[in-house]
């Protein structure tokens, strides 16, 4: 299957689509650098597709299916993924910045060095997930599953992880200035050598590794005394 091939038929609509995958179950669509651009994908059948470096800003991806799809490196601004699947996808390196992302399964998924700056991320579910390097400032991940995810030297400046679970998270060395904390639970998370200059830490921190030397103004609420 050649790319050209593959995306005339995604242009056909995504009923002749699906209709396609259906019939070619062991293929695996290559969409390598595509423009779809504002494109309407919703509830497309894109799992494991080649999506490398693909041009899919402002594309409506309501309950796509991208589980274990190759998305490194692609355009992904201001992208509506509500409802879709993630998990095990590949999206090193993406451009997710201003998407849409409340809500859906990236369990697994690898997001270094992705730059998700404003995102929305609420109650994602992002357990085991590699977002190491990641730009994550100013993204709302308030109540995101984020169990035993990679964040190390990710930058959390200014975002917002009121309610997240961070259950054994690593986010040593991550660049967590300003970031809010609010009852999030951090049991078992490592937060060694992390930037907490004036960041909100208002939860238990009785189970969290952490250098006190690091907490330069950080807001602890009622547990200043731990």
């Amino acid at each position: 299957m050649v790319k050209e091939s593959a995306l005339e038929i995604l242009k056909q609509g995504v009923k002749v689509w699906n209709k396609w995958r259906k019939k070619n179950p062991d293929t695996r669509p290559s969409l390598e650098q595509a423009t779809l651009e504002l494109a309407d994908l919703r509830k497309a059948d894109l799992r494991a597709a080649n999506l490398v470096e693909a041009d899919l800003q402002k594309a409506n991806l309501l309950k796509a299916d991208l589980r274990g799809a190759d998305l490194r490196g692609a355009d992904l601004r201001e992208a509506h993924l509500a409802g879709a699947h993630l998990a095990g996808a590949d999206l090193r390196g993406a451009d997710l910045r201003e998407a849409h992302l409340a809500g859906i399964d990236l369990a697994e998924a690898n997001l270094a060095g992705a730059n998700l700056e404003w995102a929305d991320l609420q109650m994602v579910g992002l357990r085991g997930a590699n977002l190491r390097g990641a730009n994550l400032a100013c993204a709302n991940l308030a109540g995101a599953y984020l169990e035993g995810a990679n964040l190390q030297m990710a930058d959390l400046r200014r975002a917002n992880l009121e309610c997240a679970f961070l259950r054994t998270a690593d986010l040593q060395k991550a660049n967590l200035v300003k970031a809010d904390f609010s009852a999030a639970n951090l049991d078992g998370a490592n937060l060694i050598d992390a930037n907490l200059e004036r960041t909100c830490l208002l939860t238990d921190l009785s189970r969290v590794r952490i250098r006190w030397s690091d907490l330069n103004e950080s807001n602890f609420g009622g547990f200043s005394d731990l």
